[in-house]
């Protein structure tokens, strides 16, 4: 009975192990006024019929802190790869030359950079909603443990350990945030 319970809570630690990494690519996507080649990652291209990721059929670079530089493998890949930035809506404008896709990231307004910090605490706020889910999941199979013959005390224990292990996260969870507002409020 003890393995089973240690071996669901190492579950629900891998579970908010998961949460943090997808936090972090949450707030990867969120642009702080720097370009950074992850604002495309996940978008697609139309390539021959087939959605690919634009990093399969491109080398994307930052030349400098306001340029991301897109140069296809293909020059016919050129407008796919337009368009496809023009459809994800991602707020950014791409300029076709005719050898490259150029992004300039225009400079932010403070209106913008507080809406931005806004997205980023709510990304947070998700994030501490599926850590407490798993926290919830962990007690009551600790409760059900405990009611099938799991020593009492020992549950005890195991449900502090798991508040413990949520707070943690949970504080994990803050300094990402904090983190991720410094970057986006810095000019």
């Amino acid at each position: 009975m003890s393995q089973e319970v240690d071996d669901y809570l190492d579950l629900g630690k891998a579970n908010m192990d998961e949460t943090l990494a997808h936090l972090n690519k949450e707030l990867t996507k969120i642009r702080a006024g720097k370009a950074s080649a992850s604002i495309l990652d996940g978008l697609k291209v139309d390539y021959y019929g087939t959605p690919t990721l634009i990093s399969q059929v491109a080398n994307l670079s930052t030349p400098d802190s306001k340029t991301i530089s897109i140069q296809p493998w293909e020059k016919n890949m050129l407008d796919p790869i337009e368009q496809s930035i023009f459809k994800a809506n991602i707020g950014l404008t791409p300029m076709n030359d005719g050898e490259f896709v150029r992004i300039t990231i225009p400079p932010m307004t403070e209106e913008r950079r507080k809406q931005l910090v806004k997205q980023a605490k709510s990304s947070g706020e998700d994030s501490k909603v599926s850590l407490r889910q798993a926290r919830q999941k962990m007690m009551d199979f600790i409760k059900k443990a405990v009611k099938n013959g799991y020593s009492e005390d020992a549950g005890k224990m195991k449900e502090e350990e798991v508040q413990n292990m949520v707070k943690g996260y949970a504080a994990n969870v803050d300094k990402l945030i904090a983190a991720k507002e410094k970057d986006i409020m810095t000019v």
